[in-house]
């Protein structure tokens, strides 16, 4: 048997016999690196620890710290889950069980619902099968044999899968005791690999995601590769829980839903003020980088939708209705009325650009396994805008679009955004050429604009490129919030035009931008962000009035009228409540600044000023206090 050479990342090479077993090069490395070693990489390909190698290689043992080791024990952690049920729940039926973002879940087909008992009982059972040590074993099966063996075991689900894959294709399957699992893999070698985890939640869910097929029971679960990563992110889930913007939307009064209207959001009187901060932020923008407001309707002849292409593109996410003999459809979004706005006059190069910016309402039936909070809703407004220029004014305009994200994102604190350019999808309109020019466009930019930037191919719009910036929150959570498309196909379809400086007409170029993006995802992702601690200019309530007696009563009702008079929003706390309790009160209701008044402050006309997170700033007159928060307010200070 002759020998391999194999060389390690360090470049440093080892001689090992034909066939050898990827785990033997981690124990000829160490022991250390073998017991904390999940998989390994083969040439670039991420393969199983017990894959034999039969030529020279260039072999990287994986460890569980890693990134993609992670991935691998979360997957492998959910099949450990599945076993656990499976022993419990012996008519359980499996499903999937993907790895996602420092997390897993499985689905399961059962009668009923899971408890927190059950989930106790599940873990428990993960404990012992780990303990246990099972060798986890891949087998490579023809599709006739895996769809035997699974029909045989009766796991409908993963016969349905099979069925989907073509008939000369080897299938994967990995087993451990007496549980088998369809999966492409890697996983550990053996299930004691598998040792800090913890089950975190169950919740419904449909098969594929669609509500006509079977609900089925969802649990989700998280692993590391120590108990002190483990810890750290339970305490990190914690933190989130603290902060997610349904909780908080219901503690601070700001909106709710109601099943008359399904995930379509209700602002109180609190929330709308936050909203219409919203808008009016981005009003003041427009008027800075020259945007004209329009406002479009919210009902259309199908016709347009078919002549803009989102009757093929886009028709289950709309609410549609026949009347009389007509078809309408409630607008996803407000691209296709624009166009029409557009071609309302006649335009010369003289009139470009045209920076149209709308507000309205958009209606989208997301199905409901992907609803969530304010951040998937079906009624939504949008800060979107669609500029018309000609090919020569792309550079400047997304340029100018680059300053105006970059001075968004500082406003609210949403630091080193990062940025993704998306390229044409598989399903997409118009023709090849004008994509690639479009992609090339926004390449351009994005380079001279000195922006580092990663390409995902194939997830462009369907009518355009785009670029995509996303931005981390305070708990570190990627989120996708400003958009720019570069849209060549709209203008052909709608046959836009525009008179061109030699008397030809020519053929408008169409950017469609949102910053915010939708605003009632904007509103639940920064919620989040500031933990309900909104800035000054921002918040429900900017100042509370805390009497300290009923002898201060009188007095604070009139420093209340005269802060309202010039504007602030203001809360009168007269209950009769001892003061400590009601600067309790104020921080738990999050609002910013609280004016404490007694008889010595009647007697002074003062306040005594306290600030959240700030504590005591000392007596103030109330014009010298206005002065001080007008100020804040106007420079929209954090």
């Amino acid at each position: 048997m002759s020998d391999i050479t194999i060389t390690l990342p360090d470049q440093s090479t080892r001689s090992f016999a034909t066939g050898v077993v990827s785990l033997e090069i981690a124990k000829s490395i160490g022991p250390r690196l073998a017991k904390d070693a999940v998989a390994v990489r083969i040439d670039g390909e991420i393969a199983d620890l017990t894959k034999e190698i039969d030529n020279d290689a260039h072999v990287e043992i994986i460890t569980g710290d890693s990134p993609e080791g992670h991935e691998v024990l979360l997957h492998s952690t959910a099949h450990l889950m599945a076993q656990a049920v499976k022993a419990l729940f012996p008519d359980a039926k499996v499903t999937i069980g993907p790895a996602i973002e420092n997390r897993f879940y499985y689905d399961f087909d059962i009668a009923g619902t899971f408890s927190d008992k059950d989930l106790e009982k599940i873990e428990a059972k993960m404990h012992e099968l780990s303990d246990n040590d099972y060798e986890i074993k891949r087998m490579e099966l023809s599709r006739k044999e895996a769809l035997k063996k699974f029909k045989d075991m009766g796991e409908d689900y993963k016969v349905e899968i099979i069925e989907q894959i073509a008939d000369d294709d080897m299938i994967s399957v990995y087993g451990q005791d007496d549980f088998v699992d369809l999966c492409r893999g890697p996983h550990v070698p053996s299930t004691r690999k598998i040792k800090h985890f913890k089950l975190l939640s169950t919740s419904g869910a449909y098969w594929r995601g669609d509500e006509n097929n079977t609900m089925l029971q969802r649990i989700y679960g998280t692993v590391f590769s120590s108990k002190k990563s483990l810890e750290e992110y339970l305490h990190y889930l914690e933190k989130a829980k603290k902060r997610d913007h349904r909780k908080l939307g219901k503690e601070l009064d700001l909106f709710f839903f109601h099943q008359l209207s399904p995930a379509s959001p209700f602002f109180t009187d609190k929330g709308a003020v936050v909203y219409n901060g919203l808008v009016g932020y981005m009003r003041d923008l427009y008027k800075k980088y020259g945007y004209d407001e329009v406002i479009s309707p919210q009902i259309f002849d199908m016709e347009l939708w078919k002549q803009s292409g989102h009757y093929d593109m886009f028709i289950d996410h709309m609410f549609s209705m026949e009347m009389g003999e007509r078809e309408f459809g409630l607008k996803p979004m407000n691209c296709p009325g624009h166009t029409l706005i557009y071609c309302h006059a006649l335009h010369s190069y003289r009139d470009l650009p045209m920076r149209m910016a709308d507000f309205g309402r958009l209606h989208r039936f997301e199905k409901t396994g992907v609803l969530s909070g304010l951040t998937r809703v079906r009624s939504m407004s949008q800060d979107d805008a669609h500029i018309f220029c000609t090919l020569d004014q792309i550079g400047v305009e997304i340029s100018a679009l680059f300053e105006m994200v970059q001075e968004v994102f500082e406003t609210f604190e949403f630091n080193n955004p990062t940025v993704a350019l998306s390229t044409r999808p598989e399903k997409a309109l118009g023709d090849v050429k004008l994509w690639d020019k479009a992609e090339e466009i926004l390449n351009d930019v994005l380079e001279k604009s000195n922006l580092n930037f990663t390409v995902y191919e194939g997830d462009g719009a369907f009518y355009g490129p785009k670029i995509d910036f996303h931005v981390k929150d305070a708990l570190q959570r990627d989120h996708q919030l400003a958009t720019i498309q570069l849209d060549f196909v709209l203008p052909e379809r709608f046959k836009l035009k525009y008179i061109a400086e030699d008397g030809s007409e020519a053929r408008p170029v169409m950017i469609h931008r949102a910053i915010l993006g939708s605003l009632e995802r904007f509103f639940g992702v920064y919620l989040e962000h500031c933990g309900g601690d909104f800035p000054l200019w921002l918040a429900p309530i900017q100042l509370t009035v805390l009497p300290v007696s009923d002898k201060a009563q009188e007095y604070a009702e009139t420093v209340a009228q005269e802060l309202k008079a010039v504007g602030f929003r203001v809360q009168l706390d007269d209950k009769a409540d001892k003061i400590g309790a009601k600067i309790r009160q104020a921080e738990l209701s999050k609002i910013n600044v609280m004016l404490i008044v007694g008889e010595k402050e009647a007697a002074a006309g003062t306040v005594s000023v306290r600030r959240r997170h700030k504590g005591d700033l000392g007596s103030m007159q109330v014009k010298e206090l206005t002065e001080l928060l007008n100020d804040e307010i106007q420079n929209r200070s954090s």
